[in-house]
């Protein structure tokens, strides 16, 4: 009688606990980076809507975090023997589908995909985080703690909607079609990467479950900042 295999996306430590594979976690630090590194190309970018110098450096500002944080990440994809670049790509078609369904047409759209955008990628990961073993946790953790683009337009849009309160309800119209693209990019990405999807299942878990996680914490983020869902 053969012994039972413990599947490809889990190993086993002494007393039961199980942990991703190591090609898991490059998976889920593959998507992370490629995150972090568009994030800061699209930050860059959507600097240049606004004349308002003083927003535009913070901007800026907030982008160099982006790229600070690709590095820790990219540095950890090769400690474990991965090339970064390879690690991003399968995520690459997606997070391109998602920027050009969702490019913003001036600066105070692009500060709400900033909050809505990054803020839903935020929750997602923490999520998932979860199941990582300790250094790995820790690094998706500081990843997001460091972030602050997400709290520097929140502050942008609260100022925004304080000074026209007219700009809300075009701004929660947008929020609602962000939200639903990167939802639909978040389940897109689960589901077809087989180890990502054996993640977010685990310890009895489902991507529904986690989508709806996900939809709740969006809807406190809109209200935060006046923002109708």
């Amino acid at each position: 009688m053969s012994e039972p295999t413990v599947p490809a996306s889990e190993t086993a430590e002494p007393g039961g606990d199980r942990h991703p594979s190591p090609e898991t976690v490059i998976d889920l630090l593959g998507l992370l980076a490629l995150g972090e590194l568009l994030a800061f190309e699209r930050m860059t970018v959507d600097a240049g809507l606004t004349a308002d110098l003083a927003s535009r450096a913070r901007m800026a500002e907030a982008a160099v975090g982006e790229i600070r944080n690709y590095r820790l990440l990219a540095d950890r994809l090769t400690a474990l023997g991965a090339d970064p670049a390879e690690a991003m790509a399968p995520f690459v078609e997606v997070f391109k589908a998602y920027d050009v369904s969702t490019a913003p047409r001036d600066f105070l759209e692009a500060l709400v995909k900033v909050y809505v955008g990054d803020a839903v990628a935020d929750d997602f990961f923490r999520a998932v985080a979860v199941k990582l073993p300790g250094d790995d946790r820790a690094l998706i953790e500081q990843v997001l703690k460091n972030g602050s683009a997400v709290d520097f337009a929140a502050a942008e849009i609260r100022a925004a909607i304080e000074a026209d309160p007219s700009a809300a309800g075009r701004l929660s119209l947008w929020g609602r079609r962000l939200v639903g693209e990167a939802l639909n990019r978040a389940q897109r990405v689960a589901a077809a990467h087989e180890r990502l999807t054996d993640l977010i299942a685990g310890d009895g878990g489902s991507i529904d479950e986690l989508l709806r996680g996900l939809t709740r914490a969006h809807q406190e983020r809109m209200k935060a900042v006046g923002l109708n869902n």
